[in-house]
């Protein structure tokens, strides 16, 4: 704001953001009054973390709030995991704790220093009416916020419940390290995180899924029988002493994401604004947070709603981040049960990297000696080699490291008969020639009517079968121990349509051919032509194109063979409820509509070699409601692994056209994560997999076996040679060929 125009500003909620923000907006010159419904010693919860980040903001925005703080912080490093009785711990990790209500005594004091005017006890008007008679009303009412209720047209908020219940305890003595540990009772499972706020006090959560949180009776317990209770499972890390709660109740965590953060002069703070689960910090944290980034806006912007849109647009990335890390921690706790029969390390390493703001690189950092114990248990050869260096054998073949050049289709057939040419040749050599493992062809298709486009490579003449030989042949000749698989698969509803960068599923404007499916039912209603459904003869002449394509891919040389079963083709149309509306033998429960996939694959299996390796690519998620279950999905990689796959290669969604995948990093890789560890079963794991840091995580923590990493790979057809370079790699899993070794440093850069 211009020098000299102070504001008049409204606070709603006393809690740390809103005294925070209250505090720095009086030391700007604004006038500053603050309404608290609660008695200034009322608090809910114990302790709150707060990162060397945010204190660093704190410091630089008021030295006095720094110095109060600092003289009061638990610091700790450790982190430790108790698994089946084994304590593990972990260390480098670094936290600032202390005790809320000193926190809010801080603030408090602080806030009446700089003339800032609390009224306690008392409920704040209505926003409109503050937004009114207010130049800035600052929302920090919580997660239950009244504002934001009121302003839900404008702010529109979207609350999800998680499927966990937890409750904040206190236990009377200071744990030596941030704490998780696990109970498996004869409810189910249940955790403990816990952590030292003071000298003599610890904050513990304890925190179960729903299910189990019942199946206790803990839905029947009052406070007092619950810290009882808790203390009792639990008793071995509280060494036999009580919990006790502090107005303390049995909750489900709520995620609170708005469309908009602030209407005319009202702005949403902290919970009001935003949550993130508990598991990966403190809420506290992002409140102060967004005080400091308002109160920057405010100081810097020419007016309120300049200054809201700035404080908006820096906070936003950041709060994004932070609540797709929580999620995904929140869900991995969810899933808890999953991971309690991995090995006691790997174990320890998959909660540490949860979220994926913990990488492998970065724990090596903390704790290189922790790591490197990992990387043992994992079964790296050595201390130099990464764990994506690390060989797997599926039947007879060994692949030299886990790194899979994903399937891509790249609709250059020539002449549009389905005949691989140049083009595949070098696309394909130059990966296989970059070092990774596994190279995956395009989906070939199994017929003329099974093409995507004209631009879809086949697998259905001889012509076909002696140009896949010849970049077989030179992806062995040229680069010896990389493994060449193949992609079979059928368009089904997804057929006769442009290439890529045509138009996306539009159908061809001319030549187009009759496509069949599960149902008669378009991809895009409208827009899509009307698929016939299968008959009883059309599904006998599809496997023996199946079949007759897997022997001409024998023939041709390949070292494995994928069955699409993914993207709402063919296959993938049987297997999905949105996609299988047959009411026949084909149709109807899941068993059914697994009954055609398993007849493919297991005329498929009958006639590829023995001991070379068969995968299915499944999707896991249709990103629709009513679509393919998270169970569905471990059931279907469970028929197909009991009838011979070797691995299962789990995408997601592509199905129905009005999908809404949730992207992010790694988005896919929890649904290979949920079947690997309820079957057992080796998964390869896709979708936004992008750094070599991402795959050693994803292998130590047991979510994968392999990764499958796509446009890394058109950016880099070199990516795992330079990943091996980047971790000072040269073993056998990443050899350079002869005429590249030149090439295996990064090149000097200007006058460096």
């Amino acid at each position: 704001m211009p020098e000299g125009s102070a504001l008049r500003v409204a606070v709603v909620g006393g809690g740390p953001g809103g005294l925070y923000a209250a505090a720095l907006l009086a030391r700007q010159g604004h006038t500053v009054e603050v309404w608290e419904r609660n008695a200034p010693e009322d608090t809910f919860g114990f302790g709150v973390v707060l990162s060397d980040e945010t204190l660093g903001g704190i410091e630089r925005a008021d030295t006095v709030v720094y110095a109060a703080l600092g003289a009061e912080f638990v610091r700790w490093d450790d982190i430790d995991i108790v698994h089946r009785g084994r304590l593990l711990t972990s260390g480098g990790h670094g936290f600032s704790a202390l005790g809320r209500r000193r926190l809010l005594e801080i603030l408090h004091e602080r806030c009446a220093g700089l003339g800032v005017r609390l009224r306690f006890r008392t409920p704040a008007p209505a926003a409109a009416a503050l937004a009114a008679s207010y130049d800035l009303v600052v929302a920090a009412d919580g997660v239950h916020s009244a504002t934001r209720q009121a302003g839900a047209a404008h702010f529109r908020p979207t609350l999800t419940s998680g499927r966990c219940r937890y409750i904040w305890l206190a236990a009377d003595f200071a744990f030596d390290a941030f704490r998780f540990e696990i109970a498996e009772t004869e409810h189910g499972v249940m955790q403990l995180h816990a952590y030292p706020y003071s000298a003599d006090a610890s904050t513990v959560i304890v925190e179960m899924h729903e299910d189990v949180w019942r199946s206790a009776g803990f839905d029947l317990c009052d406070e007092a029988e619950s810290a009882a209770r808790c203390a009792k499972i639990f008793g071995e890390a509280l060494r036999g002493r009580p919990l006790h709660g502090n107005h303390s109740a049995w909750t489900e965590f709520r995620t609170v994401v708005n469309e908009r953060w602030s209407h005319g002069n009202v702005v949403l703070l902290g919970d009001a604004a935003h949550t993130a689960h508990f598991s990966i910090g403190s809420g506290t944290k992002l409140a102060v947070e967004d005080a400091l980034a308002l109160a920057e806006a405010v100081a810097a912007e020419p007016d309120v709603p300049a200054a809201l849109a700035a404080y908006e647009a820096a906070r936003r990335p950041a709060v994004a981040s932070t609540q797709r890390a929580a999620a995904a921690s929140m869900r991995w706790f969810e899933e808890l049960a999953g991971y309690v029969d991995q090995p006691a390390r790997q174990f320890a390493f998959n909660l540490l990297t949860r979220s994926r703001r913990v990488t492998h690189d970065n724990l090596r950092l903390r704790d290189e000696r922790f790591t490197r114990a990992v990387e043992r248990d994992f079964g790296c050869p050595d201390e130099h080699t990464p764990p994506m260096f690390t060989p797997l054998k599926l039947r007879g073949l060994t692949l030299r490291n886990r790194v899979v050049v994903s399937p891509m289709d790249m609709y250059c057939a020539q002449d549009g008969d389905g005949t691989p040419g140049d083009f595949h040749l070098v696309h394909l050599g130059a990966r296989a020639l970059g070092g990774a493992g596994l190279v995956m062809t395009e989906m070939v298709c199994v017929s003329a009517e099974g093409r995507i486009t004209p631009g879809c490579t086949g697998l259905y003449t001889a012509g076909q079968a002696a140009a896949w030989t010849r970049i077989a042949d030179f992806v062995h000749g040229s680069a010896p121990g990389t493994a060449l698989g193949v992609q079979l698969g059928h368009s089904g509803a997804k057929g006769s349509t442009r290439v890529m960068w045509e138009g996306m599923d539009d159908p061809l404007p001319e030549g187009n051919w009759p496509l069949v499916a599960a149902s008669q039912a378009p991809y895009r209603p409208g827009v899509s032509a009307v698929p016939r459904a299968l008959t009883a003869a059309d599904m006998a002449s599809i496997r023996s194109d199946f079949a007759a394509a897997a022997v001409r891919a024998a023939g041709c040389g390949f070292d494995l063979l994928e069955l699409h079963c993914a993207h709402g083709y063919l296959l993938s149309g049987f297997l999905s409820p949105l996609t299988n509306r047959r009411t026949d033998a084909y149709g109807g429960p899941l068993e059914n509509r697994l009954r055609f996939p398993l007849e493919v694959f297991d005329a498929v299996r009958a006639v590829w070699p023995a001991d070379r390796p068969m995968t299915v690519r499944i999707s896991a998620t249709d990103w629709a409601p009513g679509g393919t279950s998270a169970q569905d999905a471990v059931d279907i990689a469970a028929a197909f692994a009991a009838h011979g796959a070797d691995a299962i290669d789990v995408s997601t969604g592509q199905v129905v056209a009005d999908e809404s995948p949730e992207y992010g990093r790694s988005y896919q890789t929890p649904y290979a994560d949920r079947i690997r560890n309820a079957l057992g079963v080796p998964v390869i794991a896709v979708g936004a997999i992008s750094s070599w840091d991402d795959v050693n995580s994803l292998l130590l923590a047991g979510r994968a076996d392999l990764c499958a990493v796509g446009r890394p790979h058109l950016y880099d057809p070199h990516w795992t040679l330079h990943a091996a370079a980047d971790q000072s790699y040269e073993g056998p899993a990443a050899p350079w060929p002869a005429p590249y070794r030149a090439g295996s440093r990064t090149p000097p850069t200007g006058r460096g």
